[in-house]
């Protein structure tokens, strides 16, 4: 057998010998194509993998080179095995095609998942599943490899191997054998050793085994590691289990007249353990009286029946709210294994753009990995799902730069053990009279802490020697941690220059411009602003100018480029210059984003020293950079033609063009909040730009279900389309807001939307409009209930569609055709009609429409009692679900393909298919209850043989 391994030192094993791949970057490029196995790699992604965002020249030359080892060693171990194992070369990437079992991460996973099948009606299966799926570990996953993304698998994998470890070691205390599970756990908690479900396992099976004195050592052992690097106490269950044990509980094998210890529930899964703290704050330091503040607040609230809330940093701008905030959180981290989420409410952003609710809460069920068709329409379910996924969990919940009481308590946690940490400028006190927060107003650094923070980021020995010039700079930086920074970055990049001088120029910063907020502290800061600007380069002078056009929240290189009018490369070292002075933050690799008070000052920059025509043309480019990014983006993602031309973009613009389907739908996923952004508060007379951003964007945000942002946009696009008196803009966007409202369950007003859609696309005679609007609307009829109405639609869809010429849209519609003919009960017409459908679409290269029309087709004929034909078709779909990375659809394929080959009494490959589906849904991070689990699990655990047909509707048509 030929195995790749990764759950130790990369390596391939062939045979049972191990074949040494080569040095760390070689194993690296394994790595990033092994973890992928089965689905094309771009070489971009190979190379984020092994290098980061700051790859060398001749890293792309350098992926090819090593690939090309790779390969020939793939060949001769395939050869000498006679198994499947080879590289093969894909659009703009490499695959590695080999059978799931062949990569060892994926067998531990598949193991993980057969047992969690079995767990209750055969746990002695499932305890030697779990044992087999941790004898798989060799040593640290990935040894030797450097860089970010080795850490997170490795870290990622290190949760799932503890989450492992601690069910293997439950389903052995349940089956009476405590002994077994010492020894291993033991060694497992010396590698985690503030892994407190470990710590609760072993103490459970020392305490079952008579050993309970043991058991209390390791209670103590264990707390005192958490109080000495976490500043926290055991969470609730290792506290109770203690308490339990010092009561003298018998142990199940001591007396059966008692019930056992029972273990709690085993809490979220690893996929739904959000981990949204920005990145660590570097050089912290000058807070000690807050953070020991925060750190009894939290100690004073383990127990309390209710979830503790904190105003942690109200105070003015640039005090060190955020850092603060972050800082602790992350210091904390570990009291809350769930996860943490943050998000910075921007309550005091200088455009008034404070982020909507809408987009907040759904940031947040994104987290927990709630798919788009399980998130409830309307925004009072989508808080009450949001507050449910976090009962029963431990999480912190950071929010951050909030404007008032209101923008934060539908965010509030009300689940017992967590808490939420809130930042704002203002104090908050309501929160604390209605909801008993603990407020913490946090002021200017004194003097002393001032220099301490210098002395961190400059060095002790500097500081010391010129205390005069650096009062000097403490005084003229107001106490502000902001203003501190800016100022010893502009020092750390001149070490042979004395303070003195840095001080003098400093004080005589001054310039034309008013105070930022009014007051002479505010003053003082701006003037340490406009020190640090006028050292910068003339092209970072004016991108910082620039940028201050940005409708955020974030931007990314690309759009940073675009404005600023140069080529990527050099926006990237303009960029770094900025983040190097500290007048900009790169909050996660490759986003950029200003301090509200930097952005207040930019603005005014570049109002002064910037004419018109430069801000019009700065604007142009950025625009055109969306719209024609954002069109190639959705192009790759919908393969129909838009009703609506966008033109040529303008010079400098820097538009991108994804390479493939994974490219782009990543762009969108990335950018989609800045375009929102954009349309809720479009600069003055673009409005061209607007309603054909919206129209672009209709169906990412459908098909994400951004239902709410859809509406909202599309509500802004019809005024802009209005305004520009454009009748194409108008009908595209009834199109769009009748599709949101037809998503959001109002069928009535989506009916009129459609209608009014249908209107002014026939009087402009455009076929494709009138196409998918019919399309649309022969989705609601049939879900209304009306099978023959949406039947006609679909009649009506697929005649526009021919005389528009599109032959994806014409797949489209005969899939909608044999569908609700299949509906009906008449599958010899739907069979013609979708096999008509699969033609066009691989004429068309409709890679996803092939797979959604070939899951119609196994559908169709499963109902016909061709058994054969149907696993051949949901074969085919499954393998193209893959492809696009439609892994949820790629699992619902593989339920309904375990079905069929249960009718046609092929027991095993019906097990062999469910079981494949339940890992993907692992891999998903989807919850047991989830409904597509659920059956997976059901058909599992039940083994049924009677024949039922699957009751699956695939996800087309749309």
């Amino acid at each position: 057998m030929v195995d790749v391994q990764l759950l130790g030192p990369v390596e391939l094993s062939v045979g049972g010998h191990v074949v040494e791949v080569g040095p760390p970057q070689r194993r690296t490029v394994m790595a990033a194509l092994a973890v992928d196995v089965g689905r094309p790699v771009a070489v971009d992604v190979v190379i984020e993998r092994v290098w980061g965002a700051r790859a060398p020249n001749g890293a792309r030359a350098a992926v090819h080179a090593h690939v090309a080892r790779i390969r020939r060693m793939c060949e001769q171990a395939a050869e000498t095995a006679r198994e499947p194992l080879r590289v093969a070369r894909r659009s703009g990437g490499y695959l590695l095609e080999a059978r799931l079992d062949q990569v060892d991460v994926y067998r531990f996973r598949q193991l993980i998942d057969q047992a969690r099948a079995v767990e209750r009606s055969d746990p002695a299966r499932a305890a030697r599943l779990l044992g087999d799926a941790l004898g798989l570990w060799r040593g640290d996953p990935l040894s030797g490899l450097q860089g970010q993304w080795a850490a997170r698998m490795r870290e990622a994998w290190r949760r799932q191997r503890q989450d492992a470890a601690v069910g293997w070691a439950r389903a052995e205390l349940r089956l009476g054998d405590p002994v077994s599970v010492i020894g291993p756990l033991t060694g497992l908690l010396g590698e985690y050793p503030l892994a407190e479900p470990l710590a609760e396992a072993l103490m459970r099976a020392l305490h079952d085994t008579g050993r309970s004195a043991e058991a209390l050592d390791c209670y103590a052992a264990v707390r005192e590691r958490l109080a000495e690097e976490l500043g926290t106490d055991p969470g609730p269950a290792l506290r109770q289990l203690h308490q339990a044990i010092l009561r003298g509980h018998q142990s199940e094998s001591a007396s059966r007249a008692k019930p056992p210890l029972q273990p709690p529930s085993a809490g979220a899964r690893p996929g739904d353990r959000p981990a949204q703290l920005p990145m660590a704050v570097r050089g912290f330091t000058g807070r000690d009286e807050e953070l020991a503040r925060l750190a009894a607040i939290l100690a004073s609230a383990e127990g309390e029946s209710a979830a503790v809330v904190i105003s942690a940093v109200s105070g003015m701008a640039g005090v060190g709210k955020t850092a603060l905030a972050v800082h602790w959180a992350r210091r904390v981290a570990g009291a809350f294994p769930d996860g943490q989420l943050y998000v910075n409410l921007r309550g005091f952003d200088p455009q008034g753009a404070a982020a909507p609710l809408t987009e907040v809460v759904r940031g947040f069920l994104d987290a927990f990995g709630v798919r788009p068709e399980r998130v409830p329409p309307g925004l009072e379910a989508q808080v009450g799902l949001y507050r449910s996924l976090l009962a029963g969990r431990r999480m912190i919940v950071v929010l951050d730069n909030a404007r008032d009481e209101e923008q934060v308590r539908p965010l509030l946690p009300g689940a017992v053990g967590c808490m939420a940490l809130v930042t704002s400028r203002n104090r908050l006190t309501g929160l604390a009279v209605t909801e008993g927060a603990h407020l913490l107003a946090v002021d200017s650094l004194s003097p002393d802490a001032a220099r301490d923070v210098l002395a961190e980021r400059l060095g002790a020995g500097r500081v010391a020697a010129e205390l005069e010039a650096v009062a000097d700079i403490v005084a003229s930086c107001a106490g502000l941690p902001l203003a501190l920074a800016v100022v010893a970055a502009r020092a750390a990049v001149q070490p042979g220059r004395p303070l003195r001088a840095l001080a003098d120029e400093l004080r005589q910063a001054g310039g034309p411009l008013d105070a930022l907020d009014g007051g002479e502290e505010a003053s003082r800061v701006r003037a340490v602003f406009s020190w640090s600007y006028s050292a910068l380069s003339t092209g970072a002078a004016r991108m910082f100018r620039l940028l201050a056009l940005h409708p955020g929240p974030d931007v990314g290189q690309a759009a940073a480029a675009a404005l600023a009018g140069v080529s990527p490369e050099r926006a990237r070292g303009l960029l770094s210059e900025l983040t190097g002075g500290h007048l900009l933050v790169e909050h996660v690799p490759g986003r950029y984003t200003f301090h509200d008070l930097l952005r207040v000052y930019a603005g005014e920059l570049t109002a002064v020293y910037d004419g018109e025509r430069v801000r019009r043309a700065a604007l142009h480019r950025m625009m055109d950079h969306y719209l024609h990014t954002a069109r190639a983006a959705d192009v790759l993602v919908t393969p129909q033609p838009h009703p609506v031309a966008t033109g040529p973009a303008a010079p400098g613009s820097n538009v991108q063009e994804p390479a493939d389907y994974g490219q782009a739908r990543a762009w969108l996923v990335a950018e989609h909040a800045v375009l929102l952004e954009i349309v809720r508060q479009p600069p003055p007379d673009f409005d061209g730009h607007v309603w054909r951003l919206v129209t672009v964007l209709t169906s990412f945000l459908d098909r994400h279900g951004y239902w709410q942002a859809l509406l909202a946009a599309g509500r802004s696009a019809l005024a802009a389309a209005r305004r520009e008196g454009d009748l194409a803009g108008q009908a595209g966007s009834y199109r769009g807001l009748g599709l949101a409202l037809d998503r959001l369950k109002r069928p009535g007003p989506a009916r009129e939307h459609y209608l009014r859609a249908l209107e002014l696309f026939g009087t402009l005679g455009s076929d494709a409009g009138q196409a998918r609007t019919h399309q649309h609307l022969s989705r609601m009829s049939g879900a209304q209930g009306r099978p023959r109405q949406a039947l006609e639609h679909a009649y009506r869809s697929l005649e526009h569609y021919r005389t528009a010429g599109d032959r994806a849209g014409q797949a489209a519609a005969l899939n909608h055709i044999g569908w609700r003919q299949a509906n009906l009960g008449d599958h010899l017409g739907a069979l013609a009609h979708c096999e008509q459908a699969l033609e066009l679409a691989h004429e068309a290269g409709d890679v996803d429409g092939q797979a959604h029309i070939l899951d119609s087709l196994g559908y169709i004929h499963h109902h016909l009692g061709r058994y054969q034909q149907a696993v051949d078709r949901y074969r085919r779909a499954a393998e193209l679900f893959r492809a696009t990375g439609e892994r949820h659809s790629e699992a619902a394929c593989l339920l309904c393909l375990g079905d069929t080959h249960r009718s046609a009494h092929q027991p095993d490959a019906a097990r062999d298919a469910w079981t494949r589906a339940l890992s993907l849904t692992g891999e998903l991070g989807l919850p047991d209850d989830d409904s597509l689990r659920a059956e997976i699990l059901d058909r599992l655990s039940s083994a049924a043989t009677s024949g039922r047909p699957s009751g699956h509707i695939p996800v087309r048509p749309q």
